[in-house]
């Protein structure tokens, strides 16, 4: 049975996902099968695993860091936001349920058999597995019923190491009050602490560091400065979405409320030739964009009347115009259609909703949800592609016979008469070096050499070399149990 270590955060955002990506990695290297795992995870961005489930996107980055596939054991609760105050709850890779934050609260103790369970799994078939906490366990109104942080680390007697971020500032008082605030059984699962993206002189925080080891009494395992490459890897958090300064090719993005699959602009965000605006809330669609995407959604109803809301579908119709083009992704090729029927109210009220009437479309929702991973080609260019089919609702319409996607034997997405409007519900597609190249050079640029799974692979082992560089990796491992 494999030993485990938990990484936890003095609060959100403090690079807990890319710390575990990188010790995964590190572990790797060293010859050890390693495991990530998280136990309930909060993200739109997902992905589908080779079992057939959904697990927060950063598990499956950490399974590629740990040299496997990604597993639904790996994230067994996973919170998907559709409004402020509710989420859909998936278990084991399946949702269960749409609950309000309260309901949700009430269930959560009866998740904890399930976590445990898919945390045994894996740790049977490893050396080590190595877990992320969500949030920060310094939120002690939660620790009742907790199977995030504490909770967790108690039930499974999994020790902690306690991450600070000093980008944010105030590093010290995020440790030292989370020392501070918790009740003391669960101050004695923290084994060390560790301070993240730092910028600058290191020896400039010695004294801050020997503080934090005095007044929490919890040993150091090391000053991370900062990852300057991190943007290359997939982000999980719709806060670290930001945009490119490449070439002259734009490709516009409206920054949807509920974005989900925000990954899939990575692989263009890394083309040389290519620039992609993350356009938020607020401000005009640009109007020297070559293309704009609309991107997937966790709530496509409720984010096409946001876009209304932002004037941007008269940005979009003015893009047409222009002579531009304009795909739409999953929720954002529902989106494109003359409808989005949902009788059973499976995103809000019972109704129709009028779509961008964009294609000769219409989509109707309905409960049972599509996971598939995908192989298939660009229809103009023959260009192979995988991807992957995360979504529910089931569209139709005379523009479906204009497909321009091929997966498994049968056709995929549609197209407007004059194949500048197009949309498909596969994720993941700009991942496929040939199919990114056949699409920027219909949109008249030229892409680069990039290999995008090549590239993150490296990139993971320099985040590992990085890691090793500037903390006590052995005595970090040598903490499992």
């Amino acid at each position: 049975m494999a030993k485990a270590l938990m990484i936890q955060g003095a609060g959100s955002n403090v690079g807990k996902s890319m710390l575990v990506a990188g010790l995964c990695r590190a572990a790797l290297r060293r010859g050890l099968t390693v495991r990530p795992f998280k136990p309930q995870n909060m993200s739109n961005n997902a992905a589908v695993t080779a079992d057939g489930g959904e697990i927060g996107r950063a598990q499956a980055l950490q399974a590629l860091a740990c040299g496997c596939a990604p597993l639904t054991d790996m994230n067994p609760v996973l919170l998907k936001p559709e409004t402020d105050l509710g989420a859909q709850v998936v278990v084991q890779g399946r949702r269960v349920a749409t609950l309000r934050a309260r309901d949700y609260a009430a269930m959560k103790p009866r998740l904890l058999a399930a976590v445990l369970e898919s945390f045994t799994r894996l740790k049977a078939g490893a050396d080590l597995v190595i877990v992320e906490g969500a949030g920060s366990p310094a939120e002690i109104n939660l620790r009742a019923g907790d199977i995030a942080n504490m909770g967790f680390a108690e039930a499974s007697g999994t020790p902690v190491v306690l991450v600070g971020d000093i980008d944010r500032g105030g590093v010290i008082a995020q440790i030292v009050g989370t020392r501070v605030v918790l009740a003391e059984a669960d101050a004695a699962r923290i084994s060390g602490v560790m301070v993240n993206k730092f910028r600058g002189d290191p020896s400039l925080f010695d004294e801050g560091m020997a503080e934090i080891v005095r007044r929490t009494g919890w040993p150091s395992f090391g000053l991370v400065p900062w990852f300057a490459q991190a943007h290359r890897l997939p982000a999980e958090d719709a806060l670290d979405i930001g945009s490119t300064r490449g070439g002259p090719l734009k490709i516009a993005v409206p920054l949807l409320s509920r974005i989900a699959n925000f990954d899939d602009l990575d692989p263009l965000k890394l083309e040389p030739s290519v620039s992609v605006e993350m356009v938020p809330p607020g401000r005009a669609l640009p109007g020297d964009a070559t293309a704009i995407i609309l991107p997937g959604s966790k709530s496509t109803a409720g984010d096409l009347a946001f876009l209304r809301a932002q004037g941007w579908d008269v940005d979009i119709a003015a893009h047409l115009r222009r002579g531009g083009h304009v795909l739409g992704i999953c929720g954002g090729y529902q989106m494109l259609g003359r409808v989005i029927r949902d009788p059973g109210g499976i995103e809000g009220p019972p109704g129709d909703m009028p779509g961008l009437g964009l294609l000769d479309v219409e989509t109707v929702m309905h409960p049972k949800k599509r996971l598939a991973q995908v192989r298939g080609r660009h229809l103009a260019s023959g260009a192979a592609l995988t991807g992957y089919e995360i979504h529910i609702g089931d569209t139709q319409g005379p523009d479906l016979s204009r497909p321009w996607l091929e997966i498994g034997g049968r056709a995929e997405g549609a197209m407007s008469a004059d194949g500048r409007v197009s949309g498909a519900y596969l994720h993941g597609i700009f991942a496929s070096d040939a199919f990114r190249a056949a699409w920027i050079a219909g949109l008249g640029g030229q892409a680069g050499t990039l290999a995008y799974s090549a590239e993150i692979d490296a990139t993971l082992d320099r985040l590992a070399a990085h890691l090793e560089t500037h903390c006590d990796v052995a005595g970090l491992l040598a903490l499992a149990r």
